[in-house]
């Protein structure tokens, strides 16, 4: 199915070109949201006497999503999730999570615009793309953990299994530090309670009487 494309579309094609899609493509999603248009002769020549005014429409957005992405480039945010002492999450993050946390630091994202490749199912940082417009695309992290402290020390560079090998292993030294003292404990107590020996007589000598 060919349709001609009413803005940049990453991996397709620019404003203005048309292109062969599958017609599920084209139905579900170009057509569906105002990205495309089928390409009749009809809608080409529309296109043609409006393309000036598209232009103009897209240059505009595109300088707010720029002024945008200058601010919400490389930001954090802190997403607070139930999990397990490995760090899985009972659950995911997911597109509406990250858009409501931005949103609520005072960044207007809507979850159509956030792109998760693989899904979030592990404590962490986690960085995700923001597209703000066909032309402009930026990156955030997402810092998921149980508490806020915890995405402390997350953003401080140290991983939750980083953080939990070493409680065990601060555990098992303190383990060891208190059998080291029962057992200079017990030995002191030994020492104290024997009881001093005699000297034995040298061959020859009597014993006193």
């Amino acid at each position: 199915m060919q349709v001609i494309l009413l803005e940049r579309v990453a991996k397709l094609g620019q404003m203005g070109d048309v292109v062969d899609v599958k017609p599920g493509y084209a139905r579900n999603y170009l057509l569906l949201q105002g990205k495309a248009l089928t390409a009749s002769k009809e809608n080409i020549a529309n296109f043609e006497t409006q393309k000036a005014q598209l232009e103009a429409r897209n240059l505009e957005t595109r300088k707010e999503a720029e002024a945008l992405g200058e601010k919400l480039d490389g930001q954090q945010f802190v997403v607070i999730r139930q999990a397990s002492d490995a760090g899985s999450l009972y659950g995911s993050v997911t597109t509406r999570d990250a858009a409501d946390v931005a949103t609520e630091a005072g960044f207007s994202v809507d979850r159509k615009q956030v792109v998760i490749i693989s899904p979030i199912k592990e404590l962490g940082l986690h960085d995700v793309d923001v597209v703000l417009h066909p032309e402009v695309t930026v990156s955030i992290a997402l810092n998921v953990a149980r508490s806020e402290e915890e995405a402390e020390l997350q953003a401080s560079g140290k991983s939750i299994q980083e953080l939990a090998a070493e409680e065990e292993a601060q555990a098992e030294f303190e383990i060891q530090e208190l059998f080291d003292d029962i057992g200079a404990a017990q030995l002191d107590e030994l020492e104290d309670t024997a009881a001093p020996a005699e000297d034995a007589p040298a061959e020859g000598e009597e014993t006193p009487t």
